[in-house]
């Protein structure tokens, strides 16, 4: 008779759960904190986490590798012929189409989930993590919607999981400096910030991907390697086609979020941390021509958000496609402001970046002090939460802030307010949860999902 049959279909070797369990079996009587030992939702720091990637090729590829301190355990993504260079650098990991079966069949072998999915797909896969009490790092924008992502950063928060969206420029030096600046008052109070990128143009003749263009009539085969219902998942039925895939998607209503979504994320989160931001009162959209199907080639939003404890009102405008605020007369002569960048304008200056303008009186000013503590790097923070560690520093409780109003520009854009009547401002109530002078708005904070799916 086998091993396994003498103990009850059970194998004398001490499994890695059992050895976890015995760990907070242990705590019970002593006085050492749990999180220490390791239990339900705590992993000891002494142990690599087990972690599944959900989306593992192009961004999520590149999450892997910076989570590799710990084990890659299992791969969903629904495409395998893309995801093939993934597959090949974690040969011993399980892989999967559908993470809804990853999740389910791997459910004892993973304490975290790694969620790099087209942008439609992020709040149904990290709400499935959530609710089995997995920690959860998704990429940037969070979530589709306005509405998946107050109700994902709310499960998380009770759920006492460890979360942090993938923005990893809110873990680097320029943004603490920005930070730092600011609060030592290096341009006085500031009451206005203007944020530009250059998504999705790339130069005159070139694109990130397409926007301003409308669904394309052919329909030709599905790629044999590829998975196109689950690729849908939430969104509306449609044909397959490949200018929606890869990395396409970003430009449709139905899957991305445009250039706010794939940028304001990154570029937004050091202007909501050095000047404590919250949610806005109110956001209005310009645009380009948009239509239902992908959003304009270039936008301006201007946010007003109140005033914060001893900070004032402020004003921040967002533009994309090539569009930029008034070059500032303080730049030097033949100095550029770049096709990404940030203007802080305060009572007493004006910074570009983490840089007082012009660069004599950065020069003057010198170093602020330092009064954050400087990160180990943006998955490394992650890894620390999911052990026991401090939040990290883009954990939902943040990010779920951030990415609602990122995702209420996106509202502000919808061509179906523009047919109408006219796109105006529009007033948010955050405790309420609603555009309070616009109520036709209110069904663009969230979406219907395809039927079998579920947040």
């Amino acid at each position: 008779m086998n091993e396994k049959k003498k103990n009850g279909g059970r194998n004398n070797n001490l499994s890695r759960r059992d050895f976890v369990g015995g760990a907070a079996a242990v705590a019970a009587f002593t006085i050492v904190p749990r999180y220490v030992l390791g239990g339900a939702g705590n992993t000891a720091p002494s142990e690599k986490l087990n972690i599944a990637g959900i989306g593992v090729s192009g961004r999520g590829a590149g999450d892997l590798e910076a989570l590799e301190s710990e084990n890659i355990v299992a791969l969903c993504d629904v495409d395998w012929r893309h995801a093939r260079g993934t597959f090949k650098r974690y040969p011993n990991a399980e892989k999967y189409k559908d993470f809804r079966k990853m999740l389910e069949k791997e459910a004892k072998n993973i304490d975290a989930v790694m969620v790099a999915a087209p942008d439609h797909i992020h709040a149904p896969a990290s709400m499935a993590a959530i609710k089995m009490a997995k920690h959860v790092y998704c990429e940037k924008p969070l979530t589709h919607s306005v509405y998946e992502a107050r109700k994902v950063a709310e499960a998380a928060r009770k759920a006492g999981v460890a979360t942090q969206m993938g923005n990893q420029g809110q873990a680097g030096e320029q943004t603490r400096l920005m930070c730092e600046m600011i609060w030592g008052g290096a341009i006085g109070a500031v009451r206005e910030v203007h944020v530009w990128t250059d998504r999705p143009n790339r130069g005159l003749n070139s694109v990130y991907w397409p926007q301003g263009i409308d669904r394309p009539k052919e329909t030709p085969p599905v790629p044999d390697t590829l998975d196109w219902d689950l690729w849908l998942g939430p969104a509306p039925q449609r044909p397959y086609n490949p200018a929606y895939l890869p990395f396409k998607w970003r430009g449709w209503w139905d899957f991305g979020t445009g250039a706010m979504g794939d940028i304001g994320c990154h570029a937004l989160d050091p202007v909501f941390r050095a000047l404590k931001l919250g949610a806005p009162t109110s956001i209005e959209g310009i645009s380009t021509l948009v239509n239902r199907e992908t959003y304009p080639l270039s936008s301006k939003i201007h946010y007003e958000f109140p005033a914060r404890g001893d900070m004032p009102p402020v004003k921040v405008t967002w533009y994309d496609g090539g569009m930029r605020p008034p070059r500032p007369e303080e730049l030097e002569d033949g100095r550029q402001v770049g096709d990404n960048g940030k203007l802080f304008i305060g009572d007493k200056g004006k910074m570009l970046d983490e840089r007082i303008i012009p660069e004599t009186k950065m020069k003057e000013y010198g170093k602020p002090k330092q009064l954050l503590d400087r990160s180990p790097g943006h998955h490394i923070e992650w890894i620390e939460a999911c052990k026991g560690g401090k939040p990290a520093g883009s954990n939902f409780d943040h990010a779920g802030p951030l990415a609602e109003a990122v995702l209420l520009g996106n509202v502000a854009l919808r061509p179906e307010l523009k047919e109408i009547g006219n796109r105006k401002k529009l007033l948010w109530d955050p405790e309420k949860f609603e555009i309070t002078n616009m109520p036709e708005a209110n069904q663009f904070l969230r979406r219907e999902y395809r039927e079998g799916w579920t947040l």
